[in-house]
């Protein structure tokens, strides 16, 4: 049994830093998923793919899984580099570029 612990990313819809910052532990798959010949829906028989723990922190979630003596591998999240630019700079006089529509 073994699990994996990260903190999602946010998604393509969101502009803001809201629902981030949590940290989940999800198990990894047993058994491959199986597609069902009559209706083609895919299924499973392993029951702890619908687990997922979410935790505030990662020492909390990292606690958990040693406490109940779950292999786990830690994925640490990428952190975004923004880079601060103004309107102005769009129309200085010494770009290296014309700016124009």
């Amino acid at each position: 049994m073994s699990a994996r612990i990260f903190s999602p990313a946010r998604n393509a819809m969101q502009s803001g830093k809201a629902k981030t910052g949590f940290w989940v532990l999800e198990f990894e798959p047993a058994q491959p998923l199986k597609i069902d010949p009559l209706m083609g829906y895919t299924s499973s028989g392993d029951t702890r793919r619908q687990v997922r723990l979410t935790f505030d922190t990662k020492e909390e979630a990292i606690a958990y899984a040693e406490k109940n003596g779950i292999d786990f591998t830690l994925q640490e999240p990428k952190v975004s580099k923004r880079r601060q630019i103004s309107y102005a700079e769009n129309f200085r006089y010494d770009r290296k570029t014309p700016w124009t529509h």
